[in-house]
Order: structure tokens, then C-alpha cells, then sequence
């Protein structure tokens, strides 16, 4: 979350989210900027301790009654971390935010505070900078107020191939709009912060049901493509991508900043009782954050 506070807070990036993540309000239209923060939590300090660091965040925002929402998630695979995305409709923006909160001091000093504390719990964190790229997406859904979980794949195209990319994309999209009525994602392409030719796609969840599902799912996209175009696609992907990875997220509702729209929406779940102090440090009678 502190890189979180460096994105708002400045403008370093800038001058250098099925129904997806990119969205913190219950509007069905992706944003158009997707800004995303990763933290590398070092062992043992996760969970609920990583929880009460990240909840001064929430809390911060929430006194300043901060227009700017984020949803945070920590990791169900690959390394421990923690994801936060935040939304805008342009770079523009971005930008105005960040210029307003240079304008509340208080505001600044609550985020300075909290991000110290967080940063004892971290290896390392860093982030990048999405444009949404509409044409390949898929029935997207911008309304996360029932959704638990995400699922985030990352693409890097190599350089010089990317109409093989674009043929590959087209080929997909149009035997999943045909064959799979459900499937559903969102497409975001780099624009800092991660090489060019990066893309991400990501698809919310409300249960691992769905994540079932889809696996089964995955026949009837075959049968829609046939063999032959199995082939093809399974050419066009080893002339155009260089690497990909998937990874599950779980929905953390107290690393999230959310309107009150997406509260009220589910309640029970966005508003979850505070995380516990640890032991120790209760015994200690320390009235600092858990990351201490």
C-alpha cells in the first residue's frame, strides 16, 4: 500500500480491472487506467498482521472521505504478496488526484505514517500502469460487489510479432463469444512500469466454482475452433508470446477502500470486524499498528 501513496501522492510514473479489478464502484464500464501496487510480504508477516498495517490505509482514506476508491487482494499462488488496483477514466485524471491530495496535508502525514509501518513487512514492492484495451476484452463486468476472487494472466508479446498476437486474439475471442456464453474478462495493456508489449487480463470471481467451470469450459472452446483452428491458434502462440503466467487472488475486504454503493451491496462481507492485534504486542500494551 505505500506504493500505493507514491502513485497518489506523485507524479513519477506519470510523467516517465469479469467483471474487473480495475473498477472500485459498481458502474459497469471498466476503467479506462488501471494503476497497480505489489507488495512482497516477507514470511510470517502476512495475514492478519500485514491486515492491520494495510487497514491505516483504509481508515485514512476514509476520514478524508476520499473520493478515490482501491481494492486490495493477497496471493493464493506463486510468492506471497499483496496486489492493490486502482481505477481512472484517463490519465487526466490520475493526475488531478494526485494534485489533490498534495493539497491535504493531513491526508499526506496519515499515509506517510501508515506506509512506514507497512514497509517493516516488506521484501520489496513495485507497479505499473495499464490502458484498457477494449478489443480484447470480453463481456466485461465492472461491478466487483460479489466477487471474491480474481484470477490475473500476464502476457508478454515478443517484440516484432504482434500481428501474430492480434490474429491469435481475434481467433479466441470469436470462438469464445460463440462457444462459451459465460467466459468473461477484461484486457489491460502496459503502459509504464513493466516491458512493452505486457498484457493483462483479469477476471473476477465469486466463488472457485466458477474457476471449475471454466476449466470444463475449455472443451466447448476447443469443439468451437476445430482442429484446424486449434492448429492455427497453437502456432500463432508460439510465434507471439514470449512468456505467460496465471495466479489466483483472494478479495481482502479490509485492504479495501470500496464506495459505499459496494458496501451496501454486501455488507457482511466489506465491513468485516477490524483484524486482531497480535499477542505480543497486546501485552506489550502497545497502541502501534501489528507491523511494528
Amino acid at each position: 500500500m505505500k506504493r500505493i501513496a507514491n502513485f497518489v501522492l506523485c507524479l513519477c510514473l506519470l510523467a516517465g480491472c469479469i467483471c474487473t479489478a480495475a473498477a472500485q464502484e459498481s458502474s459497469q464500464a471498466p476503467h479506462k487506467v488501471l494503476v497497480i501496487a505489489r507488495e512482497f510480504v516477507k514470511p510470517g508477516r502476512g495475514g492478519m498482521i500485514h491486515e492491520k498495517a494495510e487497514s491505516a490505509f483504509v481508515q485514512a482514506f476514509s476520514r478524508a472521505q476520499w473520493p478515490t476508491h482501491y481494492v486490495g487482494m493477497t496471493s493464493l499462488s506463486g510468492k506471497s504478496r499483496a496486489l492493490f488496483f486502482l481505477g481512472y477514466d484517463s490519465l487526466e485524471a490520475w493526475e488531478k488526484d494526485n494534485m489533490a491530495m498534495q493539497k491535504n496535508p493531513a491526508l499526506a502525514a496519515a499515509v506517510d505514517h501508515a506506509g512506514f509501518v507497512d514497509g517493516d513487512l516488506l521484501e520489496s514492492m513495485d507497479g505499473g500502469t495499464f490502458t484498457y484495451r477494449e478489443d480484447y476484452s470480453l463481456r466485461p463486468n465492472a461491478d466487483l460487489s460479489h466477487r471474491r476472487y480474481m484470477e490475473v494472466s500476464v502476457f508478454h508479446v515478443r517484440p516484432g510479432h504482434t500481428k501474430e498476437w492480434d490474429d491469435g486474439m481475434k481467433m479466441v475471442l470469436a470462438a469464445f463469444q460463440k462457444g462459451v456464453p459465460d467466459a468473461h474478462w477484461a484486457c489491460y495493456e502496459v503502459a509504464y512500469g513493466l516491458p512493452d508489449n505486457t498484457f493483462l487480463f483479469l477476471t473476477a470471481r465469486t466463488s472457485l466454482a466458477e474457476v471449475d467451470k471454466a476449466y470444463a469450459d475449455n472443451k466447448d472452446f476447443a469443439a468451437t475452433m476445430g482442429e484446424e483452428g486449434m492448429k492455427k491458434l497453437e502456432e500463432l502462440t508460439a510465434a507471439s508470446v514470449e512468456s505467460s503466467e496465471s495466479n489466483l487472488f483472494a478479495i481482502d475486504p479490509r485492504m479495501s477502500y470500496v464506495s459505499g454503493d459496494v458496501i451496501k451491496a454486501d455488507p457482511e462481507f466489506w465491513s468485516p470486524k477490524p483484524a486482531a492485534e497480535p499477542a505480543e504486542h497486546k501485552k506489550a500494551g502497545s497502541k502501534k499498528p501489528a507491523a511494528q
